[in-house]
């Protein structure tokens, strides 16, 4: 493929509405794909409202947390952003229910991350008192996953 050829495709796709493009003809492959520039200022206007939302939420969380104790309970937090599925797969049950005993090391659940699952296992002997994430829906780092009480 010739330069002007790869330069016109490349304009063409700028002025287009497509994110990703592959192209391959014999040995000469281009790939393509939109949204490092645009995604930018998405990401600088989000950390605008954070500290004001993180600045808020200590204070929730430390009340949330106070009242957790007091009830005997501890929160699991999530050691990393990603989805939270509560089972193996969409037709297993789930690794735990509310009420459930669970030994060291076995696991909670599923937390996808860039595509890779990761069990969350129990760090110690516990019952789970709550499910506090929903199951299939986007969790943060360190947002609370169960209470548990300890065994």
């Amino acid at each position: 493929m010739k330069v002007e050829q790869i330069k016109e495709l490349i304009e063409l796709f700028d002025a287009s509405t497509l994110s990703k493009m592959n192209l391959k003809e014999g040995d000469f492959e281009l790939s393509l794909e939109k949204g490092g520039v645009v995604a930018a200022p998405v990401v600088m206007t989000t950390p605008a409202p954070a500290p004001v939302a993180a600045a808020s939420a200590p204070a929730a969380t430390e009340s949330s947390t106070t009242s957790e104790q007091t009830s005997g309970g501890e929160l699991i937090t999530s050691p990393m952003v990603g989805t939270f599925y509560r089972a193996p797969s969409p037709d297993a049950p789930p690794f735990v229910e509310v009420g459930s005993i669970v030994k060291k090391g076995k696991p909670l659940c599923i937390l996808e991350a860039m595509k890779i699952m990761n069990e969350l296992e129990a760090e110690f002997d516990c019952k789970i008192l709550e499910i506090l994430a929903t199951d299939g829906r986007p969790v943060e780092y360190d947002m609370p996953l169960f209470r548990v009480e300890r065994i």
